[in-house]
Parts: C-alpha cells; structure tokens; sequence
C-alpha cells in the first residue's frame, strides 16, 4: 500500500515514477503486476474528444450606467442571463442566432475565441430598473477583461461510449459525426485504453477535489457529471456501454487554446473538443491492474443510430484494438471506422501531465469524497402523451405496381386515383422501390417501356414503429409528398402522406380548443 501523501513527496523530491497508460500496460506485461505496482507511483490518462455538455460561467463586470442583463450575446450567440445582474453562462452548443450561420459558430466556437485572447462582440438587452437603468449595450470584451471565466462542464469524459452505425437507405447527421447510409462507415469516440475513466472503473482513486488537467490548466472534479450511471455490463470490469461522468471545473483564464476546440457536427450543431486527464495514483495492486488494461480488453457496442428511439439496437459487440485498425466487419461487409476524439491529442494530453508531475508542478490531491461506483441509474424523461407510431394512424392503402409492369399501364394508374407516386412491390409484397410520375414522363420520354428500368430502387420509408412527428421531419427533409410504410419485414403495409399528418395535426388542435 502507498498513499497519495507519500508519492507527492516523491514528486516534491523529483523521485516519483511517472508513466502513461499505454506504458502501463507493457511495464505489467514484461514486469508482472507486483513489480509494476511497486515501481510506479502515478500513471496519466487523456482525453481529447467532443464534449457537448459543456460551457462557462462569465462575470462581465458593472457599466456606468449599470445594466442588469436580460438578453446577453457573445459574437451573436445568446449566453443565459438568468442569474445575478452581470454573471451569464455560455452553452458550448448553443448555435448562433444569425440563420446563415447557426450550427456552424456556437457556443463552443466563442470560448475557443476567448482562450485564444482574441475579443468577441458583447451585445446585451435588458429591461431597466432604477438600480439598473441602462436597457442597451454594445462593446467588444475578452478573456483579460473579464472578472472570471470559469469553465465548469456539466457532464464530461464518459466512461466508454457507444459505437455508431446506420442501417438505413439514408444518411443521418448526428452528434456522432455523418453516418453514411446502409452500414457505410463506423463512428467511435473514446481513447480507448488512455481514456480517464476506463483506467479507474469503480473510481476508488477519482471524486470531488481530484485535481486534473483541463485544457492545458490544472482544473478540479467537482462531482459525478450529469447522466452518471453505474448499473451497467461490465467486461474486464469496465462497461460496455456509456456509463459513468464527472462534472468538471477549471480557469479559462490559465488554459491552452491547444487543448479547447470549437466544432460543429454537419446538421447537428455546435459541440466543444475538451482535452482532459487524470492521474491515477498506484496504491496498491489492484489499482494497477486496472490501469493496464489494453485496447483489446476494452469492450464496446456497435449500435444502430438508424432507429430514432430511445433504445436502440445492438449490432454487434468489438474493442478498440479493433476498431483502431480503421475496419471492421458487419454482415460478412468490411466497413470503415473512424474516431470522433483525437487519440494524437489524447496521447499529448497524458503526456505533458506526465511532465508537470515528473517536474513538481502538478501535486496529487485526496478526493473529499469519491464519485459514486454502485446504484446510479438514469431515468427516463417520460411523456405523459406518447409519441403517435405510424401504425397507430389511418393510413391511405397502398395502390400497388410491380417491377415487371408497363411503364403505360403505370401510367394509367396514376392518373386513375390521381396520385404522384407508387409503392412497386415483389410477388410477396416486399418493397422493391418506387415510382412517380416525373419518373414516367422521363421514361417515356427515353422510350422505355418496362417499370423496372424506371423506377427508383432507393426509397426513403416509414417504418410502423417511428413517430409520426419523425415522418414528419423526414418528409419535409427530403421534400417529398409521402412515404410507403413497412414493417420489420419489409413488407409495404400502406402509405403515409404529407395531407395525412397535417390532417392528424389539425384534428389534434381541434379537440385541445375543445378541453
């Protein structure tokens, strides 16, 4: 046994021994676990990914007149002012209110800006009162003008996380990067075996008070993060699935804008790139075998971001090892792989934290009290009026075609039941594709007789199960009139028309004027 008192004052004395996580795993390897824990006093972690829960609480100090700010934009990005007269936060994923701009500078974009020393537009609305009568304000500020500019991030350095992929026909844009259509490429975000929490699973070393590095600065824990949860699968007892978080706190004022990137996710929004790391102090054996835990050793899932719901589904389990080598396979399909997190920055990270430990500039502290390891669940939000499913509405039956059809007699069909569009199914009933009366004229047009050399194999659907409000979204998307619904099989069960869900909005509206 070793305390954390004992290894600061080997690090007072330039005596500590210092590795990276990655090392550890090779000086346990060759060295045995006895040995290494003897040897090695801290090991370092790092992180440098995209963390959306994250921001900053900024004092911005009292005019002449005073102001109490109601309506407070930095660079056009609104910043809450629901607190104190001129205290705001600053939401990393808060877009910009210029529509032009939006998602692509946020939130997270002006902090970049404020720890890179350049000045930002302050632009603030405000009521008046008699203690505070100014009602306008327009000014340029920056990081040294400030009071204080606290980062604090509500949740950060989840313990694991999922692994992404899309099954369907179309590509979806989200908070894992752009996810290509039918299984075309795979998404992760985690450093693997350098990550923070992975090293510390059941945070026997890790709670409120741990000092660390945040964004090139020494910044604190202080607390579990939003959504921590504890109740998980667990594989070389780390979890498999997004677990554990801490909420973390540090001066913006001290930090490196080499460690802090504003992005933006394509049409999802703005998102902050935070380099984190913790050092975990060897105490004893046990603690050491968990810091030696390989990319192999790290199990994840693969899930399928395709299906909007809640849960999703579970394609198929793998590990870092294996994703890092940039392919995997689904289905017998090789598919690419790509991390969202920098695993070069995450290396930098434990790396310069290596540094100041082994040169006395970063003393180890004892958490006041440690995050919790055992009964965190997340609940739910629950909606007291269910999401209406596709198949809980009345749909129009579908007016079938078949791919080996005249291209005429699709014609005469659509212009019988006057309708732009028709769902062309097999002989079982399976959707084989679609087609409109824009792709008949063009057929006609090019001579061609036969539906099958006309029709669109490539169809955007509406599965029983989804939202009718994610249809919705879906079809104003792609611009379209409709879609053919299918079941888990495939099987066209009817259609679903933009006239069908403005009627159901309608109707619903009707009967809440009627309450």
């Amino acid at each position: 046994m070793k305390t954390i008192d004992e290894i600061n004052d080997k690090i007072k004395n330039g005596d500590a021994v210092v590795v990276n996580a990655a090392e550890m795993v090779n000086i346990v390897a060759e060295n045995g676990l006895k040995e290494a824990a003897e040897e090695v006093d801290v090991v370092t972690t790092g992180t440098f990914g995209a963390m959306c829960s994250s921001g900053a609480f900024l004092n911005f100090g009292h005019s002449d007149p005073p102001i109490k700010m109601n309506k407070t934009f930095l660079n056009n990005v609104e910043v809450y002012s629901g607190l104190a007269a001129v205290d705001a936060y600053l939401g990393a994923t808060q877009p910009n209110e210029n529509p032009e701009i939006g998602s692509s500078y946020g939130g997270a974009h002006v902090i970049e800006d404020l720890i890179r020393g350049k000045e930002v537009e302050l632009k603030v609305e405000a009521y008046g009162t008699d203690c505070y009568p100014l009602k306008k304000l327009e000014t340029n500020i920056s990081l040294e003008k400030l009071n204080q500019a606290s980062m604090v991030n509500p949740r950060n350095c989840y313990q694991n996380y999922a692994v992404a992929v899309n099954s369907t026909d179309e590509t979806l844009y989200t908070y894992m990067g752009t996810l290509l259509p039918n299984f075309g490429n795979v998404t992760y975000s985690s450093a693997g075996a350098l990550s923070p929490l992975i090293n510390d699973p059941y945070f026997q070393t890790i709670g409120l008070g741990t000092r660390i590095f945040l964004c090139g600065a020494q910044g604190y824990i202080i607390g579990e993060g939003t959504q921590h949860a504890t109740e998980a699968d667990r594989v070389n007892g780390v979890p498999v699935t997004p677990s554990g978080t801490l909420m973390l706190k540090g001066d913006m004022k001290k930090m490196d804008p080499e460690f802090v990137r504003g992005a933006a996710m394509p049409k999802y929004g703005p998102t902050l790139y935070v380099g984190a790391g913790i050092p975990i102090p060897i105490l004893n054996e046990d603690i050491a075998s968990r810091t030696a835990i390989s990319d192999q050793e790290i199990t994840c899932r693969i899930i399928d971001y395709g299906v909007p719901r809640r849960s999703r589904p579970i394609i198929r389990e793998t590990n870092y090892a294996e994703l890092k080598t940039g392919k995997i396979e689904i289905d017998n399909m090789e598919i690419p792989t790509s991390p969202l997190s920098s695993i070069k920055k995450a290396e930098e990270v434990a790396e310069l934290l290596k540094k100041w430990i082994q040169d006395g500039e970063f003393y180890l502290s004892s958490p006041i009290y440690k995050i919790p390891s055992k009964g965190c669940t997340v609940k739910p939000l629950e909606i007291k009026k269910p999401s209406l499913l596709v198949k809980n509405i009345e749909s129009k039956p579908a007016i079938i075609v078949h791919p080996s059809d005249e291209v005429k007699n699709v014609a005469s069909k659509l212009v019988e039941n006057n309708i732009n569009h028709l769902p062309v199914v097999d002989n079982k009933g399976k959707l084989k594709g679609i087609v409109t009366s824009w792709d008949v004229a063009d057929a006609v047009a090019k001579g061609k007789t036969l539906l099958k050399d006309v029709m669109t194999k490539k169809v955007i659907i509406a599965r029983e199960n989804e939202p009718v409000d994610v249809i919705a979204r879906r079809i104003d998307k792609y611009n379209i009139s409709g879609l053919p619904i299918v079941d888990e099989e495939d099987n066209l069960k009817g259609m679903i028309t933009a006239e069908d869900i403005s009627r159901l909005i309608g109707e619903n509206q009707n009967k809440k004027g009627g309450e």
